[in-house]
């Protein structure tokens, strides 16, 4: 499938609902891809524009719609008849350019705004019927992500809203199964369907690919460690795709004036070690501070490995083999960043050889463990 794009200059992308959630962050995407002119319409845009924004687009999306009325004929008037306008003033100018609509699947659904939508798409297919126009369907479950407007109509943004801001949440059936599709994976489908390349499904329908099925319990459950992590100083698991992509929807509900968190420093006369971050599974990262003249450590382990990076001042790594007799010195410096790695089995130590103050990024592989340590006195 392929669209004659292309041969633009400069596309035109007619955009409806351009201040919604999936709008914002469509445009947004829209304005790093390609040399773009974006036609912006939402609810507050003169009518007038629509005409001379049908006449001009190459393509269409078409996102704009009512799912939170105050009367239900709303949804009718809202979902169906401003689609009806949309595609009245685009045959009226001839402009068969393709068209995408952003439906929902409670489209299959029998309820006002279940058969509002179900109305719409069936007005966009006959569409394409009558003028052949290229028209491509998505019927999007629950969408979330940065920007959607919490305490509306997004439990997901609700909630991430809620906790961030120490409010209360409700979660009436925490077995309820939520459906749920990333915005930034919805908006890479609308890109793939702008170059023509749609994920075509089932009955005409075009479709996310990642569709996220979770528990409703389990969607609060971690946003309450999320806000718990700060504490911990733990990172959530990155490795599972639903969970990176909730916190970092739920990062981006934090009050502005709530971004920082302090950390807990271990002061003492020689410097400072403080812990950044600490994984299960990736070990933990902390910042050690020493002072002129100072040796830390002298210490080796059996199995736990660590890693130094000095970012300022300069010092020495030293390292002596458990039994042996030759000491090994690694000179290292700020100003040229260079990673050591300190393997099991040898005793080692850092050294302050400066006038200021010496920063050490230390990893270890490991969270420390006061009951089983892995760590053994001997100097170097």
């Amino acid at each position: 499938m392929s669209w004659p794009c292309g041969r633009f200059d400069r596309l035109k992308i007619l955009v409806t609902g351009a201040y919604g959630f999936v709008g914002k962050n469509l445009i947004a995407e829209l304005r790093t891809q390609r040399d773009t002119e974006i036609l912006e319409y939402d609810i507050d845009t003169e009518l007038a524009l629509l005409d001379s924004y049908c006449q001009e687009a190459d393509f269409v999306f078409h996102l704009a719609g009512v799912n939170r009325p105050e009367h239900m004929d709303e949804f009718m008037e809202g979902n169906f008849g401003f689609s009806s306008m949309l595609l009245d003033t685009l045959k009226r100018h001839n402009n068969t350019c393709p068209v995408v609509l952003s439906s929902s699947i409670q489209a299959a659904l029998d309820n006002p705004y279940g058969k509002s939508k179900k109305a719409g798409e069936d007005l966009f297919f006959q569409y394409s019927k009558e003028t052949g126009a290229a028209v491509l369907v998505y019927r999007l479950p629950n969408v979330f992500g940065k920007w959607c407007r919490p305490n509306y109509n997004s439990a997901v943004a609700t909630f991430c809203y809620n906790i961030a801001h120490d409010l209360p949440i409700q979660v009436n059936d925490p077995a309820v199964i939520m459906n749920l599709v990333y915005i930034d994976d919805v908006v890479g489908e609308l890109i793939h369907a702008l170059n023509g390349k749609p994920n075509q499904g089932a009955e005409g329908f075009c479709q996310v690919p990642v569709v996220h099925t979770v528990e409703l319990g389990e969607i609060a459950r971690l946003l309450r460690t999320f806000k718990e992590s700060r504490e911990a100083c733990s990172i959530p698991d990155m490795s599972d795709a639903f969970t990176k992509k909730l916190y970092a929807t739920y990062l981006s509900y934090l009050p502005t004036d709530g971004f920082s968190y302090p950390l807990q420093m271990n002061v003492d006369n020689r410097g400072s070690f403080t812990e950044f971050i600490r994984t299960e599974d990736r070990g933990q990262v902390s910042v050690n501070v020493s002072k002129p003249g100072i040796v830390k450590g002298n210490h080796w382990h059996h199995t736990k490995n660590e890693k130094f990076l000095v970012v300022s001042g300069r010092g020495v790594i030293r390292f002596r083999p458990v039994g042996g007799t030759e000491v090994l010195e690694y000179f290292v410096d700020g100003s040229s960043l260079e990673v050591v790695d300190i393997p099991p089995g040898y005793t080692h130590n850092i050294e302050n050889l400066g006038d200021t103050d010496m920063v050490t990024i230390m990893w270890a592989n490991e969270l420390f463990n006061p009951e089983k340590p892995d760590t053994y006195f001997l100097e170097v």
